[in-house]
């Protein structure tokens, strides 16, 4: 069977749409920032939302205004302790990790990849998709607070892309 009632049809194509609306707002007031991956916290926020806004529409024992009162709860939330992380070192400390260096000079930094579990395909494939065929074409390679890994090819320059990142031998990032 395709559907077990025409009710059930009727409220997705009612709640649906509302709800997704209802998200949509909360997203334009609480600002660009909500939905940016910029760490492991914002990733379970996006997760969370979507897992919300199903729940909503799918879910017949879901209110459509205790959904939306959820979806709020978690921008809210989420809202809170971004702000918080901007105006407290010990907050942004919580929730925040520090980009790792994988690999300096050339030269792998072995213990901040075993810390972090990166393996040497993990820095060729970081390579490749910056089109650069050896590790010395890298000034540096850096796990991001966000997963993602960086590569800044070996130019002249201050250096600039690496502020933030704890100097090498004093990787203190452990997630």
């Amino acid at each position: 069977m395709f559907f077990d009632t025409w009710h059930g049809l009727i409220r997705v194509l009612v709640v649906g749409p509302l709800a997704y609306l209802a998200l949509i707002l909360f997203l334009r007031i609480s600002g660009k920032r909500t939905l940016t991956k910029l760490n492991a916290f914002d990733l379970v926020v996006t997760v969370a939302l979507g897992s919300t806004l199903s729940s909503i529409v799918l879910t017949k024992s879901v209110a459509l205004l205790e959904g939306v009162l959820a979806l709020a709860t978690l921008i809210g939330l989420q809202f809170l302790i971004t702000w918080s992380s901007v105006r407290s070192p010990r907050v942004k400390a919580l929730i925040k990790s520090e980009p790792t260096l994988l690999a300096h000079d050339g030269r792998l930094v072995e213990g901040a990849m075993r810390r972090q579990r990166m393996t040497w395909d993990d820095v060729l494939a970081a390579l490749r998709s910056e089109g650069l065929d050896d590790l010395s074409q890298a000034a540096a390679v850096v796990l991001e607070t966000d997963g993602s890994i960086s590569v800044l090819k070996a130019l002249s320059g201050r250096g600039d892309g690496l502020n933030g990142v704890a100097p090498l031998g004093t990787d203190r990032s452990r997630s």
